[in-house]
């Protein structure tokens, strides 16, 4: 590293560029210290301009916890399990409808699952000739915003997750959610919780995976559930991500929402390496 890394606001709400770090290299215990550290304050972190393979983006993952296989048994790399492509392209080269529309609603990852990852790092391949970008809400920031009288509703709320069976997830698929290794089961978790590293409040509550509150109908949560994330969405607290080719960005699991803004043409190619990393 031949200076000091250097950090550069992307976007009002979220977003921040790394400046002078090379991930191709074997990152040093200095760099990795001051990256951990901006990780912590900036919940969304951007490195331009980097070439790296699958082993490459495991062992950068490797170095905040533990990646693991994605859900999806389709899109994981052949030779490195813990490494998934997110794509719009199939093997034979034609266009994989599934891929076009995979994600395209705002969700935290795997929130159905027994443990919560702590964050996911996305490399851009290839990118579609405009747009075809990635949004990011605060959900720390979207909490601080609610009225005190839905915080304290919230504090009292036990959300109920599901794999994409939430409003938003079953409008985007359907019956048609992939296939898995795994059988999914209801998870409960508090609607308000604290992060674990910087002890900030966040609004936990997703309308992909997120279908219900324990004790409510479904025809109160549902509607609980899209005023929530609405608040979330709203501009003040999002960041969309223009891709270029070479783009590393990594984004905090637990204090953020995210979707593909599914809004380029799917006659584009758009190819991305990732992995989702998980706490020791």
């Amino acid at each position: 590293m031949a200076s000091s890394p250097q950090l550069r606001p992307l976007g009002e709400a979220l977003g921040m560029e790394v400046l002078g770090i090379e991930l191709s290299r074997p990152v040093d215990d200095v760099t990795f210290a001051w990256i951990a550290k901006a990780f912590g304050e900036h919940p969304v972190l951007v490195f331009r301009d980097q070439n790296l393979g699958a082993a490459e983006l495991a062992a950068f993952g490797r170095r905040f916890g533990v990646p693991r296989k994605h859900a999806l048994v389709k899109y994981r790399h052949p030779e490195h399990e813990e490494v998934s492509w997110l794509t719009n392209v199939e093997a034979d080269g034609k266009i994989d409808w599934y891929g076009v529309k995979r994600a395209t609603c705002w969700h935290t990852d795997s929130t159905f699952e027994p443990d919560l990852p702590m964050l996911a790092i996305l490399h851009a391949k290839e990118v579609p000739s405009e747009k075809g970008g990635t949004m990011f809400a605060d959900m720390r920031s979207a909490y601080d915003a609610l009225a005190p009288e839905i915080k304290e509703r919230l504090g009292s709320l036990t959300a109920l997750h599901g794999r994409s069976s939430g409003p938003d997830g079953e409008r985007l698929y359907g019956d048609d959610k992939g296939d898995t290794d795994n059988a999914y089961t209801e998870l409960r978790r508090p609607a308000v919780v604290r992060h674990p590293v910087t002890g900030r409040t966040i609004l936990f509550v997703n309308p992909m995976h997120t279908h219900g509150f324990e004790g409510m109908r479904r025809e109160d949560a549902w509607p609980l559930i899209e005023e929530l994330a609405a608040h979330a969405t709203q501009d003040r607290f999002v960041y969309y991500h223009r891709w270029r080719v070479g783009d590393v960005l990594m984004w905090d699991e637990r204090a953020t929402m995210h979707r593909g803004a599914g809004d380029y043409r799917p006659d584009e190619r758009r190819v991305m390496l990732r992995t989702i990393v998980y706490p020791n």
